[in-house]
C-alpha cells in the first residue's frame, strides 16, 4: 500500500494549513517527523503562488515549520502523514 497513494488530499490539506509527514531518511536511515505546510501565510510568505507539485510527483518540497527552511521528501520513504502537528509519541 502506497501511504502517498491520497496525494491530492495531502497537497490539499498542506495548502490550507499544518500537515506531518513522517518518513525515513535515505542518508540516515532514521524516522524524521516533520512539521510542514504549504500555507504562504503559515510560512512567513515563503510559499509562491503556483508551485507545479502535482499527484505524480515522487518527491514534494514543503517548507518545514521546525526548520523554517524548504525540506523536501521522497514519497516512497513516507511511513505516514496526517493534519495537525506532531502527535506525541508515548514512550515504548
Amino acid at each position: 500500500l502506497n501511504i502517498m497513494e491520497n496525494i491530492a488530499q495531502f497537497l490539499k490539506e498542506a495548502k490550507e494549513g499544518i500537515v506531518t509527514v513522517e518518513f525515513q531518511k535515505i542518508d540516515s536511515e532514521e524516522i524524521r517527523v516533520m512539521p510542514c505546510t504549504l500555507n504562504n501565510e503559515l510560512s512567513g510568505n515563503k510559499v509562491p503562488g503556483p508551485m507545479n507539485q502535482g499527484i505524480e510527483n515522487d518527491h514534494f518540497a514543503v517548507w518545514c515549520l521546525d526548520k523554517n527552511a524548504w525540506r523536501s521528501f521522497r514519497t516512497n520513504t513516507v511511513i505516514r502523514w496526517y493534519t495537525g502537528e506532531p502527535m506525541a509519541h508515548p514512550e515504548k
